[in-house]
């Protein structure tokens, strides 16, 4: 800004470039009780003026302040004196050249105006056309969720029903009995005996758990837990469908899934139409089936779509990794066993 559209604070303080510091003062504080906006409390303009009352009193107080701006006006000064010695030609070419540079720092800020001012536009253009463009893409989004979600509604069953994965442990089923009932069932080797007639099971994988009372650790184990595991998920099916059978040689022999819950792979056989209803897990007082009449894997169906057989022997490289899986889940498992015993 220059110092022609500055407020002279000389003039504000109605002093002279001479004025002393007592001088400032003085002035100051002879000005402010007149423009002070308590003073003048009808006066809109009081607060302006008493803002740039100050504003000169600290300027004139400050002397590297003070000593630009009195350079400013002797320049000032000195311009008048050699515009006063011209004649009218060069005066009017001095006013022209002024008026052209007014007008030219005029256009100026008008021009960087208008470039702010088409800049500010463009921007928000741009982001009323990315909030448009995201809300189009939510929409479209959720048209083909919507479209999904009714072709699933709409797919035939064997289309929108695969089958589950098979877990390592779904061919595993746990067995719990008192020992003075069944007093041979203590080594894997007995109990892979006595589920042999459902089918083969991996004998050096059982785990057995014969743990005495916690009461008194003297005496000997009352109950002992097992987690068989069968080579075919259809044969341990119809191990669990056989629980404290006698008929079978279980009687008191409580025969559940290792996990607690069936497979999920014998719902989806089930929705198929391919498997009966479930079988009844830990009965104690079943009803004797005539051997005769006996199925080893109940209602299990004799070929079940893509559904796999872990097998033992002659085992490849996935094999080997659901083998290794399903070991440590029964490790998982049977340190669950004996801290449940731990607790009973």
């Amino acid at each position: 800004m220059s110092t022609e559209d500055e407020v002279n604070p000389y003039e504000l303080l109605e002093l002279t470039l001479e004025a002393t510091e007592g001088d400032i003062k003085s002035a100051y504080r002879k000005r402010s009780l007149k423009v002070h906006p308590d003073r003048n409390p009808n006066n809109p303009d009081a607060a302006r003026k008493f803002h740039e009352l100050n504003q000169a009193y600290e300027l004139l107080l400050d002397p590297l302040r003070r000593l630009a701006w009195d350079a400013k006006l002797r320049l000032k000064e000195a311009r008048k004196q050699r515009y006063a010695h011209y004649d009218n030609k060069r005066k009017n070419m001095v006013d022209e050249l002024e008026t052209r540079e007014r007008e030219f720092k005029k256009s100026r800020l008008d021009k960087q105006k208008a470039e702010a001012a088409e800049r500010s536009e463009n921007d928000r253009i741009k982001e009323e056309g990315r909030k448009l463009r995201e809300r189009r893409a939510e929409e479209l989004e959720q048209r083909e969720i919507e479209q999904r979600r009714k072709a699933k509604a709409e797919a035939p069953l064997d289309d929108a029903d695969d089958p589950p994965a098979l877990d390592p442990l779904d061919t595993t089923v746990k067995l719990r009995y008192k020992i003075a009932t069944h007093p041979n069932l203590t080594t894997p080797d007995a109990l892979s005996i006595l589920l042999s007639p459902f089918g083969p099971t991996d004998t050096s994988s059982i785990v057995l758990s014969m743990k005495p009372p916690k009461k008194d650790p003297t005496k000997p184990a009352k109950f002992a837990t097992a987690l068989v595991p069968f080579k075919q998920i259809g044969d341990a099916f119809g191990a669990v469908g056989a629980s404290g059978q006698a008929g079978r040689g279980l009687d008191g022999v409580e025969i559940g899934w290792a996990r607690g819950q069936e497979p999920p792979i014998l719902d989806w056989l089930r929705k198929m139409g391919k498997l009966g209803s479930p079988p009844k897990e830990q009965s104690k007082t079943p009803p004797e089936v005539p051997p005769s009449t006996q199925s080893s894997a109940s209602s299990f169906p004799t070929t079940a779509p893509s559904l796999p057989n872990i097998q033992v022997a002659g085992m490849d490289y996935e094999s080997l990794t659901l083998l290794r899986l399903r070991q440590a889940e029964r490790e998982r498992l049977e340190q669950e066993i004996l801290a449940q015993e731990a607790a009973e």
